[in-house]
């Protein structure tokens, strides 16, 4: 049986350990890791090798936007209510739905961007276009798409990096995933939550509490203003610390399916702070890369399951699955 964590403690992981270490100090670090998606399936990954001018500069852009007025921003929405790319305004989503929570909208803003060109050379399903149409780009600031392309490369590399650590602490030759994620469709989101100057509903959060779908999350949480917080194994919440050039990794729910429940993919949210409601401290911010498999690609359990046992998930298209989820949020 897994250590249980305690459960003050979201575990920091030095991830050169893998890329840089023996043998040795790999195992022993993919080891660490399986105990840590058992037990609450998320950590804190520092040494990534990440430039951090590609971080400030993707940061930047998000700011400036997000300080646009709100019709400068909504230029850059999509017509279409069911595209998952570009601005949703502030209460645009409801993250609790997802899991058939009845909960007011959350008090957030948002811009996505999908992969940045469509594969060639594969069935354009009817959900093909949803994952691979093309990203809407807001006209200000004018490096913003130079940026953000940028960081959506610089998140491939290290969502790939990851994996492997991944696949050798579920005991799989390390480039086990990498053919489920050749056409990948990974989604780069920032979240703005504006200063909470007004009124709010009953219950409402800055984001509800929610599981994210996929592979893994890849999270550049804001430095200087809290309020992300994880659903411990006893069932109390705890928060996520704020640390320098470091990155917040989670388990999605396919990853969990994949792994037959072996790693948990867990709830989280992102609370109001307290006691300044109105302050500009109260303003946050972060970027989260929600690294997803092959659109076609099937998810069912690859190991984990005890002879003469069934895996607890029948096979699932990963497309499909993020559609309904996506779905559900709106």
């Amino acid at each position: 049986m897994p250590r249980k964590l305690h459960d003050q403690n979201i575990p920091v992981v030095d991830l050169g350990a893998f890329l840089r270490g023996t043998s040795d100090e790999r195992l022993n670090l993919a080891q660490q890791v399986d105990n840590i998606c058992r037990s609450i399936g998320f950590l804190i990954i520092k040494n990534h090798d990440v430039p951090k001018n590609i971080c400030d500069r993707a940061w930047l852009s998000a700011k400036a936007f997000f300080e646009l007025t709100s019709a400068e921003k909504n230029t850059a929405n999509s017509n279409d209510p069911a595209c998952p790319r570009g601005y949703t305004p502030v209460e645009g989503e409801a993250l609790s739905k997802t899991l058939g929570i009845k909960a007011p909208p959350d008090r957030k803003e948002l811009f996505s961007i999908g992969p940045l060109m469509p594969p060639t050379g594969h069935h354009e399903d009817i959900n093909f276009h949803f994952f691979y149409g093309p990203n809407i780009w807001p006209k200000s600031p004018l490096n913003f798409r130079e940026d953000w392309t940028a960081y959506y490369m610089a998140m491939e590399l290290l969502g790939a990096k990851i994996m492997q650590l991944l696949a050798v602490a579920l005991g799989l030759e390390e480039n086990f995933f990498v053919k489920y994620h050749t056409h990948h469709i990974s989604a780069l989101r920032s979240h703005n939550y504006p200063s909470l100057s007004g009124d709010l509903m009953p219950g409402q959060l800055r984001a509800g509490a929610h599981s994210d779908y996929g592979t893994v999350t890849i999270l550049n949480a804001d430095p200087n203003v809290g309020g992300l917080e994880v659903k411990s194994p006893s069932g109390n919440w705890i928060s996520v610390p704020k640390i320098e050039d470091a990155f917040v990794i989670n388990i999605g729910d396919l990853m969990a399916r994949w792994s037959n429940n072996r790693w948990v993919s867990t709830l989280h949210r992102v609370v109001n702070p307290e006691g300044v409601p109105g302050s500009p401290l109260a303003k946050r911010q972060s970027m989260a890369y929600f690294m997803n498999p092959n659109y076609d690609a099937s998810i069912e359990a690859i190991t984990c399951v005890e002879e003469g046992a069934s895996p607890l998930y029948p096979p699932v298209r990963a497309g499909q699955y993020l559609v309904d989820k996506f779905t559900a949020s709106n």
